[in-house]
């Protein structure tokens, strides 16, 4: 019994640390988890800036997918959404305001809105979509391994420029293909150039015609005539905003009309090899989720390309021109 009581004290003192030390645990771990985490817990509302450049059909249809990926996954989301209307002044402006809202997470829809608000925080987590090259866009290291507090949806698939010009070429027999583009966006900009490489190598000349405002793009547009034996429109948001002008003239020279997204064959264009903007969005909203919800990091999801590519044919586009519409080019027909 006397060697029980002297045992009696440091037995109490060790049941102390031992608790301590789980106390201290505990603490360490709430300290540590993300707002994510509680939030989803708690249900608390997570409050989420969108930034979109301009509006235009394929724009809006990401931006679409993206909420309803956050709203399907049962997250409560409080969405502060803001238009920029291409003006690159109010787009700096948006990106700035967004931050000092506190938002927990940026969608930024477009190459210049993803690098405005990347401009504007190194903190907050940003999710794009719509952006052609966000490697050359410098918004992040690699696909594979984004880095930083950046990562989303690209809308160029690898074989989508490559299977356009083969288009142009072997199907409509263009060998003088007209291309209107803002060299503004860098996006843009890298497109053409692989255009450019991909025709030259394939024994087409590409004809370029820049613009700075979606008020300039009929002009433009018209200027290629009689140089061009077809046309091809990229996914530059300018363009895209006014491409309504470039099918006008393009009817009314029966100049086959070939363009970067399947948005743009519904409103008149010949033909695309392209995929829906909404899965691209709803796919970056998908992102968000695994974010806000603390189950990883910008730094940590890889970038990624569109899924699924197809030909879509504007039929109405097709009997203007007297164009065929052959099965061997596994098209899908918008009539």
């Amino acid at each position: 019994m006397k060697n029980s009581t002297k045992k009696l004290p440091f037995l109490l003192l060790g049941m102390s640390l031992l608790l301590a030390a789980c106390g201290g645990g505990e603490t360490s771990t709430d300290q540590t988890e993300d707002k994510g985490s509680d939030a989803a817990q708690e249900g608390t509302t997570f409050k989420v800036g969108i930034t979109q450049i301009v509006e235009h059909p394929s724009l809006d249809a990401a931006t679409d997918g993206f909420k309803t990926a956050l709203t399907d996954a049962g997250l409560e989301v409080e969405f502060v959404e803001e238009n920029a209307q291409n003006d690159q002044s109010m787009n700096t402006t948006i990106a700035q305001n967004l931050v000092n809202e506190g938002v927990d997470l940026i969608f930024a829809n477009s190459t210049p809105s993803a690098q405005a608000v990347k401009g504007a925080t190194s903190d907050i987590p940003i999710i794009f979509t719509s952006v052609t090259d966000a490697v050359g866009a410098e918004l992040i290291d690699s696909m594979e391994a984004p880095g930083g507090n950046v990562t989303g949806t690209v809308d160029l698939h690898p074989d989508t420029i490559a299977n356009t010009v083969k288009f142009l070429k072997d199907e409509l027999g263009a060998k003088k293909v007209g291309t209107v583009y803002n060299t503004g966006e860098q996006n843009s900009v890298a497109q053409v150039q692989q255009v450019k490489k991909l025709a030259e190598e394939a024994g087409l000349e590409l004809v370029e015609a820049a613009v700075s405002t979606s008020a300039e793009v009929k002009q433009a547009t018209e200027s290629l005539v009689g140089q061009v034996d077809s046309l091809y429109i990229i996914t530059d948001n300018t363009v895209v905003s006014a491409l309504e002008s470039v099918i006008e003239v393009a009817n009314a020279n029966e100049l086959p009309l070939m363009v970067g997204e399947l948005d743009s064959v519904k409103r008149g264009g010949l033909g695309a090899y392209g995929f829906e903007y909404y899965d691209i969005g709803y796919e970056a909203g998908q992102m968000a989720v695994k974010i806000l919800k603390g189950e990883g990091t910008p730094s940590e999801i890889p970038a990624a390309y569109p899924a699924n590519l197809k030909l879509l044919i504007n039929k109405g586009a097709a009997d203007t021109l007297g164009l065929e519409i052959k099965e061997s080019w596994n098209a899908e027909v918008h009539e």
